[in-house]
């Protein structure tokens, strides 16, 4: 880390293991984002758990430019799970926002969709028509949820497409 670190104890006494832990993790901080400005780590015993004896919080407080993250986690009774804990979440927010700042950002894939064109009840399938103008059939057992009988010519669905013996087909129609 390339800037002072600062370590802040409340309620017990820091010994030097914890706090050689704590530099070393901050320092591994540097390898999930490389221009942190400022780190401060708050540990404190705030409280005894009537079962589970004192709980330990950690916070951390990093600077980067043009922004501030603040990382809490749940108080756990072993001081170097707590210490632990909050430095892997402090580093994979940094990696977030390292692949926010690149465009790395996962984009949910879109749903193909199409809608009913052909539908043969008496005989339980049916075809879709996609918006580039392809044919896909579906058997009513593709139809999540039983709604076979709801769709109707027309009626806009989500479809999951697979290679069948006769061509394309639905593996799985939803209602949209």
């Amino acid at each position: 880390m390339k800037l002072p670190l600062q370590i802040t104890a409340r309620n017990f006494e820091l010994t030097e293991t914890i706090e050689d832990l704590i530099y070393e993790k901050a320092e591994k901080l540097d390898l999930c984002y490389d221009q942190i400005m400022r780190c401060s780590v708050l540990v404190e015993a705030p409280h005894r758990h009537h079962r589970k004896g004192i709980l330990y919080d950690v916070r951390i407080d990093i600077t980067i430019p043009g922004r501030e993250l603040v990382v809490t986690r749940e108080a756990h009774e072993d001081l170097y799970v707590a210490i632990g804990n909050a430095f892997r979440v402090a580093c994979r927010q940094l990696e977030n926002y390292t692949e926010r700042l690149r465009g790395d950002v996962k984009h949910r894939e879109e749903k193909p969709r199409a809608f009913v064109s052909s539908l043969f009840p008496e005989k339980g399938y049916g075809f879709l028509t996609t918006p580039d103008g392809r044919e896909i059939y579906f058997h009513r057992n593709s139809v999540i949820g039983d709604k076979f009988k709801k769709l109707n010519i027309g009626t806009r669905v989500y479809f999951v497409e697979e290679l069948g013996e006769k061509g394309p087909q639905a593996s799985t129609v939803k209602l949209s």
